[in-house]
Parts: structure tokens; sequence; C-alpha cells
């Protein structure tokens, strides 16, 4: 109790260690559900499943640890959802990068996440975003992992005619993601604990049940870490004839950097505001260290072998429970360790079983278009041009793109270039420099 006291400071937070406990428990059932979503969008990418998951538990165990000893603050940290999708399905899909460069790109990020940390450009740049451009990000975001999550089941499917069309719903895969989908939005709406969790697991032991997934055991020591520690090719990242153009090396870090900035402090603002902290002695420098404990963990992250580690907006529900201090974000860590141990669980979670916790998340993140302000012409158009071309171009980068060039070309267009913050013509100005090295 001494030592608790010692380092998490239970009484000052008004907690108990029974409660920061629970917390933590909450937490981790809320946002378990990464350890098998992961693995399955990187290893589209043709990097090694087994591996994938060691890695995403190791990253979010340590991105935890961090958060706990260096903020004092209740916040599980993982592998973001988004930014994976952006990693495989636009770095390594679109753009052509092996897996390993688009690894070292994300190194490169967590590199400048850290000095604009440091710096105190972060706060500078988050600032001056205006919020229709960051509210229209996460639901852009959101429709992304929606569009994935449809293809992924078999719900949607590609044609010729249509661009896309709806699957055969008299097969298995895409009746089952659309089950899941239903039975985790039942659970969530009556408060049900690891709803997410719970979606994939039923929708595994249907596929089961079925016979499209074969059982392989529950409990083993990990996979081999090796196929991924260390694999990122900085060298090749770099290196302009046999690696990455200018123009896309810039587009992924400036969308890495971007999203990994409006992310970590979003998700931290909302969560530990609700949990009160903000108010307390102290609470900016704290702020300050959980955002230098995300970026260590972005860099930890690629070097073990895995997607941008971020803080997870999952966490408010400990907070809910009472968690107040690092000893939740300590349980997360423990959690995430133990969970090594149920690799062959994993390895039969179906693309299909983890297709429903992506659309339920897309659904959540289109929330924040209620944000936008939509009466006014010169922050709607950009904000529904940045959401909508997400998924119709499947890369975040270009809705991104889209949406800072827009805003910044109308309020110039209609006289209100004031109104548009340096940040806003730095980035614009980076994305049209992206667009000319093509």
């Amino acid at each position: 109790m001494r030592l608790t006291e010692r380092l998490f400071q239970l009484q000052q937070h008004g907690t108990t260690v029974r409660t920061e406990l629970l917390a933590g428990v909450t937490t981790f059932l809320t946002m378990s559900y990464i350890v098998f979503v992961n693995p399955d969008i990187l290893s589209t990418t043709g990097m090694d499943a087994g591996a994938v998951f060691v890695a995403t538990c190791l990253a979010a165990a340590l991105g935890s640890l961090v958060m706990a000893f260096a903020a004092n603050f209740p916040v599980g940290m993982a592998p973001g959802m988004g930014l994976n999708a952006f990693f495989a399905f636009t770095v390594v899909g679109a753009a052509g990068l092996p897996w390993q460069q688009a690894l070292a790109a994300v190194f490169i990020s967590g590199l400048v996440f850290l000095l604009l940390s440091l710096t105190g450009v972060r706060a500078w740049l988050v600032s001056g975003i205006p919020a229709s451009l960051r509210s229209a990000i996460v639901a852009g975001i959101g429709l992304f992992l929606a569009i994935i999550a449809l293809q992924k089941s078999g719900v949607i499917i590609g044609n010729e005619d249509t661009l896309v069309t709806l699957g055969a719903l008299d097969t298995a895969p895409p009746l089952l993601a659309l089950g899941g989908f239903l039975l985790i939005a039942i659970l969530e709406a009556r408060g049900i604990r690891g709803a997410i969790l719970i979606g994939i697991l039923a929708v595994t032991a249907a596929g089961w049940l079925l016979g499209d997934v074969q059982y392989h055991g529950l409990v083993s020591l990990p996979p081999s870490l090796a196929p991924t520690f260390l694999q990122l090719d900085l060298p090749g990242l770099l290196h302009h004839d046999g690696g990455a153009p200018l123009a896309v090396l810039l587009q992924v870090v400036l969308v890495f950097v971007l999203v990994e900035v409006f992310d970590a402090t979003g998700t931290l603002y909302g969560v530990v505001g609700r949990a009160g902290l903000l108010k307390l002695p102290g609470s900016q420098k704290r702020f300050g260290r959980a955002l230098l404990a995300d970026s260590t963990a972005i860099v930890a992250g690629s070097l073990l072998g895995t997607s941008s580690t971020t803080a997870f907006a999952e966490s408010a529900s400990g907070v809910q429970v009472g968690g107040r201090t690092g000893l939740t974000a300590l349980v997360v860590a423990a959690l995430f360790l133990a969970a090594l141990l149920f690799s062959p669980l994993a390895a039969m979670v179906p693309g299909y079983a983890t297709a429903p916790a992506l659309l339920f998340v897309a659904g959540l993140m289109l929330r924040e278009l209620v944000e936008v302000n939509w009466s006014d012409l010169t922050e709607s158009v950009p904000a529904a041009l940045c959401a909508l071309a997400m998924p119709f171009t499947y890369s975040i980068a270009n809705g991104l793109a889209f949406g800072f060039i827009a805003y910044a070309a109308l309020k110039a267009g209609t006289g209100r270039w004031r109104e548009v913050h340096p940040a806003v013509w730095l980035v614009a100005g980076l994305f049209v420099l992206r667009f000319a090295l093509e």
C-alpha cells in the first residue's frame, strides 16, 4: 500500500487500490480487441501475424507502463485504429512501400512527434487546426475503417459498373459479420463491458461451429517476434533511388504525424478531462509527459514491428468506474502481457470476425460530425470533402490533403484569409508540394 501510494498518490486523487484495479480491468476489456484486429490488418502487408500479435501486446504494455509511471494518468495505450489501416492499405497497399520501409516511416514520425512535443510546436499545431477539420479527420478515418470492414467481410464487393455493390448475403462471412456488429451494438447499449471483444469471440465461435475456423487451442507460449523485430528499413526508405520517392515519403510521414498528434492530444484531453485531472496542480506538466510517453511508444512500437501506438479513447470506460491514476494503466499493461499467452486464439480469429469491431468503431468515430459548423460553408465544405475523400479514394492522406487545401482556398476566396492559422497554411502548402512532386 505504501509503495502504491508513493508511486501513484491514490489518496490525493480520491481513489483506492481496489478501484484502480477494477478500472484497469475495465479499460483492458474495452480495448483488448486490438490484439485480434491489429494482426489481421497488418498481416495483409505480408507481415507475420504471430509476430505482429506479440508486437501489439508488447507495444501496448510498454506504452501503458510509460503512461503509468511518467504521467500517472489512467490511460491505456496500444496500436491505434486508423493508423494501422493507413499503414496497411495506403502506405503499403497504395503507395507500394515494403512493410519494412513503412515501419521506418512510423519510426521517423515518432521522432518528429517527440521533437514537436519537446519544443512546444505540437501545442501550436493543434491549436491552429480548426475544430471542423479536426472533427472531419476523425469522422473520415471512421468512414475509411467502415469501407475496409464491409469489404473484408464480403458485405460489399467490387463492381465494374457501380464500383461497389452488395455482396452475397446468403453466405456465412457477411451474415456473421453483420450479426456480430449487431451483437456488439446491443451489448454496448446495455452497458456490457468488453462488448467488442465478446462480439469478436462470438463470431469466431460461430465460424468454428460452421467448420470455417479450425480450433488450435487457447493458450501457448507466444510466437517468435523475430520476423518483425528491428526489421524496419530506414536506409531503404531514405535512399531516393531504391527507396520511396520524395513525394511519398513527405506524404506518409506528414499524415502519420498529423494523425498521431491529433489522436493523442484529443484522446488525452478527453479522458483526462473526464477524470477531472486537468484541474489538479501540475496537470500541464503531467500532460506533457503523457505526450512524451505517446511518442516514445510510437518509436518503440516501430522497432518491435507494429504501426503507431497511441492513447485509447476506450480508457474513458476505466475512468467511468473510478480510475484516476497510473495504477489503472499499470493494470492494463500487465493484462496485455498476460494476453501474450493467448496467441492460438488470436490465430483462429477470421477476418469477418474482426470486421464487426472495425465497423462499430467507425460508427463511434462518425459522431464527430456533429461538431462541424454546417451553417458556414467555408467550414463545412472542407470538412465534408476531407471526410468523404478518405473512403472514396481509399486514402487517409488524400482526405487530409483535400480538406486542408480546400479550407485555405475557401477562406482566401471569400476574403477571410485572416481566419486561417499559419499551421493550416503550412500543412496545406506541404500537401500542395506533395502533389507537385508526384
